[in-house]
């Protein structure tokens, strides 16, 4: 079974703390920080972590995450130099990993390879958020599932209620919820209106479970995010951490625990 799906299979029903994935950018600060990050995190208590490709227009992103692809890319990062880091990670990391990025370094690659090299390293899903849903299923979801990759959807306040139930069918693992319109690094955190929103979405009793994104940045935040679905996502909070650090792996693994409202030594334990 995917370690993806098997995260949320297996949550504990007394566990009332939401999942959290956290989201960095492959190769920041330092091109060869990947895996300290992606091990920080999980000796923090992220419960999956998502590696960013850097890419030179990440039109998603608010200009926190943006500076962070700019200045991964100045050290040097690559999608092979991603994978030669991460080549042995499953010696170590237990969490399931996402990549998450822009579909044309990807095809660039080879839609194949990418997806073989992902299995072959321990990869567990993608997220790629302008890869057209037509094109995905025409062209690439036999890929996908002849390696065992699950394809992360994104749905958004303006996705239709058909669109939602299609992106709904044809999931695992979990729907990318993002919680409004803004880019990455929203100041504003739940609103009543994304309050309303996520109302909707339970309302429709879908079949996969959903992760909130984009405005959460604290265990207020992630809290009240994860009242409304089965946890939720942290990027810009969590690399303004990366830039601001002086001691990388203490910083990241108090960051975590204290999104999660657990102090580190019970999460160390």
């Amino acid at each position: 079974m995917n370690r993806i799906t098997s995260l949320f299979q297996n949550r504990s029903e007394i566990d009332t703390t939401g999942l959290l994935n956290v989201y960095f950018t492959a190769g920041f600060p330092q091109l060869d920080d990947t895996l300290k990050v992606l091990t920080s995190l999980q000796q923090g208590g992220a419960d999956l972590v998502e590696i960013g490709m850097p890419y030179s227009d990440p039109v998603a992103d608010g200009e926190t995450i943006q500076k962070s692809n700019d200045q991964a890319l100045e050290n040097g990062m690559s999608v092979k130099i991603l994978f030669d880091q991460l080549k042995e990670m499953r010696k170590t990391i237990t969490v399931p990993v996402l990549l998450m990025g822009y579909v044309n370094p990807v095809l660039q690659f080879g839609m194949e390879n990418f997806c073989k090299k992902c299995a072959e390293i321990g990869v567990d899903g993608l997220i790629l958020p302008d890869m057209p849903m037509d094109v995905y299923l025409s062209e690439y979801k036999s890929i996908f599932d002849s390696y065992g990759i699950l394809n992360i959807f994104l749905v958004t306040p303006q996705t239709s209620e058909k669109r939602i139930r299609q992106i709904d069918s044809i999931s695992e693992g979990f729907i990318y919820t993002v919680s409004s319109a803004s880019v990455t690094g929203s100041k504003i955190g739940v609103s009543d209106d994304m309050e309303s929103y996520f109302d909707r979405l339970n309302a429709m009793n879908l079949k996969n479970p959903r992760l909130i994104g984009f405005g959460i940045k604290d265990n207020a935040t992630f809290t009240k995010a994860s009242a409304y679905a089965e946890g939720a996502i942290i990027g810009s909070a969590f690399i303004r951490v990366l830039q601001e650090s002086s001691d990388l792996e203490n910083d990241i693994k108090t960051f975590v625990s204290q999104v999660k409202g657990k102090p580190l030594d019970t999460v160390l334990a």
